[in-house]
């Protein structure tokens, strides 16, 4: 198996200006982001940033930089221009990292690479459990559900698989086990991303505001299973950022 991991660096963020350079236990994160996708088994790791800043930064600790455009609206589209940049061959297998995510574990990344090369499906992704009752009902916790054969059925901002009898009778509890928040680590054909690009935009995916649901509702599979180590929450916010310092200068 081999693939590529890119890892999308858009300096522009509303709560966290400046995101990839904000320091974490003295690097800036989009590094520690790097330095955990090159634990994995990529053939090759890719930063992929629309700022000079960030740009000159990476330079010092990687030649695998590319500027690329600053009207992207998504980061499939900054995708599909590194796929282009770099002539990549259409079965070229892709590992998308958020740069806002300086704990993701390298097995992860490894593991979506696997689930998407053992199978005929142009995307994977990854679950975790959902443990906190308080997140099945949080619109930013996004829900999936799943089929038999590890296909994503359904992602949700809503409370989903909904449990008739315990939600209709409202009990204190609800059980949890069937309860899945999507992980937002894709694996990519890299010829389905221009394809994906050139999907009409579904009403669906403009409902729930998921990007993935235009996959679903144009007829594609996106594979999904549980991620194999824990996944913490991305770098969002000021307390986000504190938070991730504190774990990783040990104490959390």
């Amino acid at each position: 198996m081999e693939f590529v991991v890119v890892i999308p660096a858009r300096y522009a963020s509303t709560r966290l200006p400046g995101k990839p350079l904000a320091d974490i236990c003295g690097k800036p994160m989009i590094q520690r982001v790097y330095e955990q996708a090159c634990k994995s088994k990529a053939a090759a790791v890719y930063i992929a940033t629309d700022h000079q800043a960030v740009f000159e930064s990476a330079k010092n600790y990687t030649d695998n930089v590319l500027m690329t455009r600053e009207d992207h609206q998504s980061g499939t589209e900054r995708l599909s221009e590194v796929v282009e940049k770099l002539s990549l061959d259409k079965d070229t297998i892709i590992v998308n990292v958020q740069g806002d995510e300086p704990l993701l574990e390298a097995e992860n990344i490894d593991q979506v690479a696997e689930l998407l090369f053992n199978s005929t499906a142009p995307m994977a992704t990854l679950s975790v459990d959902i443990a906190d009752e308080e997140e099945v009902y949080n619109p930013n916790a996004v829900k999936v559900v799943q089929d038999v054969n590890n296909n994503a059925l359904y992602f949700s901002r809503a409370s989903i698989p909904f449990q008739r009898d315990s939600m209709l009778a409202k009990k204190e509890a609800i059980p949890l086990q069937h309860f899945q928040r999507h992980v937002g680590i894709y694996a990519y054909r890299a010829g389905f991303i221009s394809e994906y690009l050139n999907f009409a935009v579904s009403p669906l995916e403009v409902q729930e505001s998921l990007e993935q649901l235009r996959v679903l509702y144009h007829g594609y599979q996106i594979k999904i299973t549980k991620a194999c180590k824990p996944v913490y929450a991305g770098v969002d916010t000021p307390e986000d950022l504190a938070r991730v310092n504190n774990i990783l200068s040990g104490n959390a």
